[in-house]
């Protein structure tokens, strides 16, 4: 189905392509344009005194199949890209745990408690901090005697 889309988008490229320069071929006027420069007189010697109509047409129809292009490549993208959603991942998750086996973890056991010292030792941690401010000493704020 990549292919298809890839494929697809080529044939809206050149489709795009092809509507560029017909818009350009138009002559809004008879004597005026861009169309004159891509050779707008041949296309009256070609199709007659109506090549506008001739034209009109094609341009109507190259636009109609770009819409039509664009939408069924839109469509036929979401449809290649929806089984790899959100929703289908978590699925496949679920399902690889369920299949995998329960691993029973070692049970945690409490930590031997510390004889209580002072001094820290390489295993006691650190004390908290408002240990440590209740540790400073009182700080006065009278002023000075002269």
């Amino acid at each position: 189905m990549s292919f298809i889309v890839g494929l697809l988008t080529i044939v809206t490229v050149f489709n795009a392509l092809l509507l560029v320069l017909l818009v350009l071929v138009q002559l809004p006027k008879k004597d005026a344009g861009a169309g004159m420069a891509f050779g707008a007189g041949t296309a009256d010697a070609l199709f007659g005194a109506g090549s506008g109509n001739a034209l009109t047409k094609i341009t109507k129809n190259a636009t109609l199949s770009f819409i039509l292009l664009c939408l069924f490549i839109g469509y036929l993208h979401d449809k290649l890209h929806a089984d790899s959603s959100a929703a289908d991942f978590l699925k496949q998750v679920q399902a690889k745990q369920m299949a995998a086996p329960a691993i029973n973890p070692a049970p945690v056991t409490a930590p031997a408690a510390t004889p209580a010292s002072t001094t820290p030792t390489a295993t006691t941690p650190p004390p908290a901090v408002g240990n440590l401010l209740s540790t400073l000493p009182a700080q006065t704020n009278a002023p000075a005697a002269k």
